[in-house]
């Protein structure tokens, strides 16, 4: 069934259809108008499978989704221009030009963090540089597999757009299938195997993967700022954020008030029992639940550590008197679980920060300008902020 979905969409691609603006900026409009009728379902299914409050699931997922497509159908006509380029001196009389082309039949993978953001997102970059698309969301979310559904079946024919369910059998099958492009979004081991059934077919990828994010706090950073956005960016959608600050290295000077800070935050945002929250998450599954549960070191516990099996909850947690040797440090956490390590010279964290795998995000709180530089040219990261947390994933660019 896979097999004849993606024969039907790469027999459509060769139509030319897709290649057409106004045809994809039509498609784009009539996803946007379906989404904003169907806003109530898409919270909701949010709720029941992650438990979002509407706020954390508009801001993060469905408003972000409907800027992201006022942006697109703004800008779509200036991206696919033919550009022209300077000519070669030695050929005075000719044109050079580069011409964009879509690549074809698209997959997108989605993982269960942002269900909705994180497929419609790389699905409105695909629609919009003319490409058919197939999309598989996690099953790990069903209900808002269903709302997905049944919006890209309102809006789009199959042959355009449609969706894959299943589980890694599914997925199994779809990566070694001969697509045009695949866009993961998902861990790192998955991310290796993607990649992997992709060479065979010299199929081009793009690989949205995870890391330890560290968040350094200089002691001369605003320590009641540094609190309040690395406790909103660690704790938001409880800690399943792939650019969250997975780790804090803190000056030792300014520890203990960053500490203070972290706490008063964290009764902020969520009161003084956040496991009762309505504007608290929740963890995906038992086996998440499991996992996160046995990185809770007792004799490390600072903050937190509440837990409700039966809901999924785990509350904010801090860790402190953490090595790199503890099973917390081993892995991207990914769940609402912060070890808290200390420094006395900067240079420390820069070569230990080198050492370890290229972090997703990279977070610096400090006033200094000398450092923001030493850090930007000196640490390796995928993106990041100064004096803020997350809020770099918004930017179109």
């Amino acid at each position: 069934m896979i097999q004849k979905k993606i024969e039907k969409q790469k027999e459509f691609f060769k139509t030319n259809k897709t290649k057409d603006i106004s045809f994809r900026m039509l498609y784009l409009f009539k996803l946007k108008e379906v989404i904003q009728n169907k806003e109530e379902k898409i919270l909701e299914a949010l709720k029941k499978d992650l438990g979002k409050s509407d706020f954390e699931a508009y801001t993060s997922e469905v408003g972000f989704v409907l800027k992201s497509l006022d942006y697109t159908l703004k800008n779509i006509r200036n991206w696919a221009k033919t550009k022209k380029v300077r000519r070669p001196i030695f050929m005075p009389i000719s044109k050079s030009y580069v011409k964009y082309e879509p690549h074809g039949n698209v997959l997108i993978i989605g993982p269960f963090n942002y269900p909705f953001q994180l497929i419609m997102e790389p699905l409105i970059g695909a629609l919009a540089a003319g490409n058919t698309a197939i999309i598989k969301p996690s099953d790990k979310t069903p209900e808002t597999v269903e709302i997905l559904k049944e919006i890209i079946e309102e809006v789009f024919d199959k042959e355009h757009v449609d969706v894959v369910t299943g589980n890694r059998e599914a997925v199994s099958e779809l990566i070694h299938s001969d697509f045009d492009y695949i866009f993961f979004t998902g861990s790192v081991p998955v991310g290796k195997i993607v990649m992997e059934a992709a060479s065979k077919n010299l199929t081009p990828v793009t690989l949205e993967l995870g890391g330890k994010s560290p968040a350094i706090v200089h002691k001369d950073a605003d320590i009641e700022k540094a609190a309040a956005r690395i406790a909103w960016g660690k704790y938001y959608n409880s800690g399943q954020t792939c650019i969250a600050p997975d780790y804090i290295y803190v000056h030792e000077d300014v520890k203990d008030r960053l500490l203070e800070g972290l706490i008063k935050e964290i009764v902020d945002f969520y009161g003084v029992e956040p496991l009762k929250s309505p504007d608290y998450g929740r963890i995906i599954n038992h086996k998440e639940f499991n996992r996160l549960s046995d990185l809770i070191d007792d004799q490390k516990l600072y903050f937190g550590g509440e837990k409700i099996e039966e809901k999924l909850k785990i509350s904010p947690t801090i860790l402190t008197n953490v090595t790199w040797d503890d099973d917390v440090m081993q892995e991207e956490i990914f769940g609402p679980i912060l070890p808290v390590l200390t420094y006395n010279k900067i240079s420390e964290v820069v070569n230990i920060i080198k050492d370890k795998p290229r972090p997703l995000s990279l977070y610096l709180f400090t006033e200094d300008k000398n450092l923001q530089k030493k850090i930007e040219d000196e640490v390796p990261f995928g993106g990041g902020c100064i004096n803020d947390t997350i809020s770099h994933v918004s930017s179109p660019r």
